[in-house]
């Protein structure tokens, strides 16, 4: 199960183990059983601080285990094998219950451990989901630290009754005390601010508080922390208020093109640019939204969602862009109930059905491909009369005996039952017939929309709602500069993303150096 160098590396990590753990396995005589039995013996050689116990499996997940701290009022359970992207998961629930002290800022753990209350959760996951492990990590540590949270992680594919009794068509997905809490990425924070009524309006005055910055970047994915760091270098105040840090990155299954580095994974990248910006004096301000830009005497003003606002001598628009939608009646009402938009993570959910991939670009044949080795049979839908794909993906994408390609085609509705998809409806551009598809899940694979509706009345904007900016980065607007996915910039890539980001903050710096001195010391 783990193979020589994992085993090394787990070793490594449990020597860190402060207090015993001791985990209580639920398990019966089936094939997953074993092989969680497996597992959890391979861990406990690793360490003489962990022992193993075997709990009775009426009224449990099997198989599952539980993990806890003799003397310590622990309540962490994982249903399933957490392996794949859980296994970090994992590692770190291990260390956390053995009371090695987590790397999270003090006012988070004091927030976490003054929660009243009771507080069941439940997380489905797939193992193939990049953005599950925030949301389970998140959810382990407050139930480590608070005896009040108790954390369920649940692999959605082990337990797909489970699944279809509660209708779960996306990961991660969040329950809480048995109703619907949340779904997609979440961090600590944003579930504590669901749950801790007083957080937002805390959190909002320690930002209004913030003194004003040099350079205050707008969005925390390649681009932001490129132009963070290379402001902060300056040794100028340097700011990043970001919705979620790391952006579009965190979506990204795998990275194989980011120069000198061979491979990686999109949550691992954004963490290490989280690190970098971190490692200079750069404020980090995390789960905030950005809804207005406006000139002000100091410079400019920046209001978020939550009502508080920040203002900085200068600014660099790094917003980056989301998933397109199809605009079709239907799509909205059915999102997360059978529409969705990432196959790596909800992929596992379908397996066994039939599903309907939109758009023939290299996303959409890559998604389609992917799908196929899940599901009974692939649908690709593609608008244009022909795929738009790289040679080489659709070749692979024809070998394929369970997918079938439908160019030339118009979806014009997602159609359902009122609690998730059953099909969809399409217009044939060369018959002008209409035609219905019958369906469990739609992939909607069309391409990215920038994230300035907010900046419309503000800076230029060409007509897909990119900013427009010149060669140095710099916007319509005196001292507001932009970077990455959401600007005119060609190539809408990691690397080159970085690359803008860096140049408008140097831009932005230039910018700074030249204002008039009574304009820098207002």
């Amino acid at each position: 199960m783990l193979d020589t160098n994992l085993k090394t590396q787990l070793k490594g990590y449990l020597e860190r183990l402060v207090r015993p753990v001791e985990i209580i396995a639920y398990a019966g005589d089936d094939a997953k059983s074993r092989e969680l039995l497996q597992l959890l013996e391979q861990i406990r050689e690793q360490s003489d601080k962990i022992t193993i116990k075997h709990g009775d499996v009426a009224g449990a997940r099997v198989p599952s285990f539980a993990l806890t701290s003799p003397g310590e009022d622990i309540h962490l359970v994982f249903a399933g094998l957490p392996l794949g992207h859980e296994f970090t998961s994992l590692v770190l629930a291990l260390l956390q219950a053995g009371g090695y002290p987590p790397k999270v800022e003090q006012a988070l753990i004091d927030q976490i451990r003054g929660i009243k209350g009771n507080f069941r959760f439940e997380t489905y996951y797939s193992l193939s989901c990049q953005n599950c492990p925030d949301v389970v990590q998140a959810l382990n540590l407050m139930a480590v630290l608070n005896p009040c949270i108790e954390h369920i992680a649940i692999d959605g594919a082990l337990f797909q009754d489970e699944v279809a009794e509660r209708q779960v068509m996306s990961v991660p997905s969040i329950f809480l005390n048995g109703e619907a809490f949340g779904s997609g990425r979440m961090g600590a924070e944003e579930i504590l601010a669901k749950i801790d009524t007083g957080a937002g309006e805390r959190a909002a005055e320690a930002i209004n508080a913030q003194a004003p910055f040099d350079v205050l970047v707008v969005g925390g994915g390649p681009a932001g922390a490129a132009a963070a760091v290379y402001a902060a270098r300056k040794g100028i105040r340097t700011g990043v208020v970001a919705d979620r840090f790391g952006g579009q990155v965190l979506d990204t299954m795998s990275i194989e093109n980011f120069i000198s580095v061979t491979h990686t994974e999109g949550p691992k990248l954004a963490r290490a640019l989280e690190a970098h910006v971190r490692d200079y004096d750069a404020e980090i301000i995390n789960g905030q939204q950005a809804v207005k830009l406006e000139r002000i005497s100091e410079g400019f003003k920046v209001t978020l969602a939550s009502g508080a606002s920040l203002t900085s001598t200068s600014v660099v628009l790094s917003t980056g862009a989301r998933w397109r939608k199809m605009g079709v009646p239907g799509e909205q009402q059915y999102i997360n109930k059978g529409v969705a938009f990432c196959p790596h993570c909800d992929g596992p959910l379908f397996k066994g059905k039939r599903i309907a991939v939109i758009g023939g670009g290299n996303s959409g044949v890559e998604a389609a491909i992917d799908l196929a080795g899940l599901v009974s049979h692939v649908t690709l839908i593609e608008f244009d009369k022909a795929l738009r794909a790289d040679e080489v993906l659709q070749r692979k994408l024809k070998s394929l005996p369970n997918v079938t390609v439908l160019t030339s085609a118009k979806t014009t509705e997602v159609t359902g039952d009122g609690k998730r998809v059953t099909g969809l409806t399409y217009e044939d551009r060369i018959s002008g017939e209409t035609r219905s598809l019958t369906l469990e899940g739609i992939f909607v694979q069309i391409g990215l929309v920038p994230n300035t509706e907010w900046l419309k009345d503000t800076v230029s904007l060409n007509a897909r709602g990119e900013i427009t900016t010149d060669l140095y980065g710099a916007t319509s607007v005196p001292g507001v500069f932009a970077a990455g996915d959401c600007t005119t910039a060609p190539y809408k890539q990691i690397v080159i993303a970085m690359g803008e980001g860096a140049r408008a903050s140097l831009a932005a710096f230039d910018y700074l150096i030249r204002l008039p001195a009574e304009e820098q010391a207002a």
